[in-house]
């Protein structure tokens, strides 16, 4: 479980989003930044019980900073609102897909897959996709699976208006051929955050999502990582 006061420090975050705020409510950070990366750590020593390619990773090497990349933004609020980690076994810069947790109140969500990947790895997931569809399909419709994630993303942004070239319209796939990230998020309301059940939880939403990481991997090729 996570305490109170780090959503708190998040949603007060959220108001007073400038250097001057953060600076004088540092040491709620810390605090804030460590009960997180505990709770991390600790997922991950129980995750990697079922997943053995993430038991290694230490929960500091998947953190994101806190701090946002404003060169290129509108907005120039220059933290976060949320703490994140992506456990992947290739690292959290690694092309291979991976497991997910997002912290921020009010929009917080636990998941994986992979985000926007290279042409050249989107291209493998497409024709693994392609040449192993009944496979794909018993996974993102097991009842494990679809128990806790409503399927995969399909938003817009991450989706093709046309099937790729190279495939057919009337391809079975299609839908998830057009796909540009192949990811499944799951809602967890601040409550479930700061309930005891919070790591048995997150244990499980991982486990559901294990067999999609393991063919997207296989799709990528492992030695990428």
């Amino acid at each position: 479980m996570l305490q109170s006061s780090t959503l708190l420090f998040l949603k007060q975050l959220a108001k007073n989003n400038n250097k001057p705020w953060f600076d004088a409510n540092r040491k709620k950070y810390d605090e804030a930044k460590k009960d997180f990366e505990n709770f991390i750590q600790a997922l991950i020593e129980q995750f990697g019980k079922k997943d053995p390619s993430v038991a290694a990773l230490t929960a500091k090497s998947c953190l994101f900073r806190i701090n946002r990349d404003i060169r290129f933004s509108r907005d120039k609020t220059p933290y976060k609102k949320n703490f994140a980690a992506s456990i992947n076994k290739g690292g959290k810069k690694s092309v291979l897909a991976g497991y997910y947790f997002h912290l921020e109140p009010g929009n917080s969500f636990i998941g994986g897959g992979i985000w926007m990947p290279m042409p050249a790895e989107t291209q493998k997931i497409r024709q693994e996709i392609d040449y192993c569809y009944d496979e794909f399909k018993k996974i993102i419709h097991s009842k494990k699976f679809s128990g806790i994630y409503a399927g995969l993303d399909r938003e817009d942004e991450i989706r093709l208006t046309n099937v790729p070239k190279g495939y057919t319209k009337d391809n079975p796939a299609a839908e998830f051929l057009k796909l540009k990230s192949w990811v499944a998020m799951s809602s967890l309301t601040d409550t479930a955050l700061t309930s005891k059940d919070l790591l048995k939880q997150s244990v499980e939403a991982f486990s559901a999502i294990q067999p999609l990481i393991d063919f997207l991997n296989r799709a990528v090729g492992e030695e990428n990582g």
